[in-house]
């Protein structure tokens, strides 16, 4: 065997024209003979919250949602039936509230507001109309000022509707408060992007603004391409195994870049007169399975290590025609206490749980370290309402599922965890540090 003194740092960028590519863990990237039996990265923590828009399938009486039984003696509801093969390394949450969502002096309506600004911050979102909002600092950026230091991206803030609305859009509400679940501080609302395209310049090329992203749209030449040179002088220096993987991961980020510029090119033959952004899938499954992947090649190359991910917002009107629902997203979560209405939303809430348990698929199959980067990541996935007809905040919908070191009590659906994961995200054993409480949430 051949020691050498040399090894790369694990913050290794093939460059090229305009563009600085990440690299995935490699062999390469641990020091020789430093003693370290798992790779540095492995150590490494992803945060990410998933967030369902206008509540799940549930009343009073029809609970779609909710498993039965407690502890590690309970049976999966039907919306959670397709994260079955992750049940080991998953806790759900019920009998949380989120009482800063509530009414309070606002009257009867906000409801949606209030459930998305609170979700991360805990606090009551000022009531105005203005620029003058004020919330507070979200989880994910407290998380990010830690997991985040070391990385191209501190955090990375999605969505899959568009990002356009302003002025005014419930109660006298900002509409502020409804496009994103991120705040750098409590009057700095961080944007979410949607279109893929653009997250993947930003995560792997220079981006720019709208004409001169059309313009390297136009050359024929790859992002990877003017990296080449680069990549061939680094296989160079790696042994077979690292050679296989930069292999892997380049053909993976390319199949992500010809599935954009797919997109892309049918929306030019097709829809010809089409007003609205190129690289945004037609279907909601495809769009939400790119920007999926996208989180993943971000997370395999650790260029964030934080994200929020918005699979709509609050209010929307999607119709989901693939999986037979076509009413407007919003007013079927409004069922009336109708049991076929319920029953056809429950539709929707296993549509979502489908998508996520194929991203967690795909991250436990990437071995990253001592192990994959499913081991290495923790999700909070869920809503800011409970029953949408009665926009009900008290036992919020909310589960975490990850590594099984970074779960108490994995596998398990309890109240009592609840308190138990409560006590151990305010002490900081998420984000690698003690924290201030975000507040907000009770039992």
């Amino acid at each position: 065997m051949i020691i050498t003194k040399m090894a790369l740092p694990r913050r290794t960028f093939l460059r090229g024209i305009g563009a600085a590519v990440g690299l995935p863990l490699l062999d390469a990237m641990v020091p020789a003979l430093s003693g370290i039996t798992a790779p540095p990265a492995a150590l490494a923590r992803r945060l990410a919250f998933i967030y369902m828009p206008n509540g799940v399938a549930k009343n009073s009486s029809i609970d779609y949602w909710t498993p039965k039984g407690e502890g590690n003696d309970f049976e999966l509801s039907q919306i959670l039936t397709p994260l079955e093969p992750f049940r080991d390394r998953m806790v759900i949450f019920s009998g949380l509230d989120q009482n800063q969502a509530e009414a309070g002096n606002d009257g009867a309506s906000g409801d949606h507001t209030r459930g998305t600004s609170s979700w991360l911050t805990g606090v009551y979102p000022k009531r105005t109309e203005g620029a003058d909002v004020r919330n507070s600092i979200s989880a994910d950026q407290i998380a990010a000022s830690v997991l985040g230091k070391d990385t191209a991206l501190p955090s990375l803030e999605l969505a899959i509707d568009l990002n356009f609305l302003a002025g005014q859009c419930e109660n006298s509400y900002s509409c502020a408060y409804l496009n994103t679940l991120a705040w750098s501080s409590p009057t700095t609302p961080l944007p979410t992007e949607n279109n893929p395209r653009i997250v993947f310049e930003r995560l792997f090329g220079d981006g720019g603004d709208a004409e001169r992203r059309a313009a390297q749209a136009r050359q024929n030449q790859s992002i990877l391409d003017s990296v080449l040179d680069d990549l061939h002088r680094l296989e160079r220096r790696l042994g077979p195994g690292d050679r296989t993987k930069v292999t892997e991961y380049v053909d993976a980020v390319r199949e992500v870049e010809r599935r954009i510029q797919g997109v892309e090119a049918r929306a030019e033959t097709q829809l010809p007169t089409l007003d609205r952004p190129k690289g945004i899938p037609e279907r909601f499954d495809e769009h939400v399975k790119l920007m999926y992947e996208l989180q993943w090649l971000a997370f395999r190359a650790d260029l964030t290590r934080v994200v929020t991910f918005m699979l709509g917002r609050e209010l929307n009107f999607r119709t989901y025609p693939e999986i037979g629902v076509t009413e407007g997203h919003h007013g079927l979560s409004h069922h009336q206490d109708r049991p076929e209405q319920i029953a056809k939303y429950a539709k929707v809430g296993v549509y979502q749980a489908q998508l996520f348990a194929g991203f967690l698929k795909q991250l436990q199959a990437t071995p990253e370290g001592d192990g994959t980067l499913l081991d290495h990541s923790l999700f909070l996935y869920g809503a800011g309402l409970s029953n949408p007809n009665t926009h009900a905040h008290t036992d919020l919908p909310l589960l975490v599922v990850g590594g099984r070191d970074s779960i108490p009590r994995p596998g398990t659906h309890d109240q009592s965890a609840a308190g138990s994961f409560r006590q151990n995200w305010r002490a900081g054993r998420y984000v690698g540090r003690q924290q201030r409480p975000v507040g907000g949430v009770t039992r």
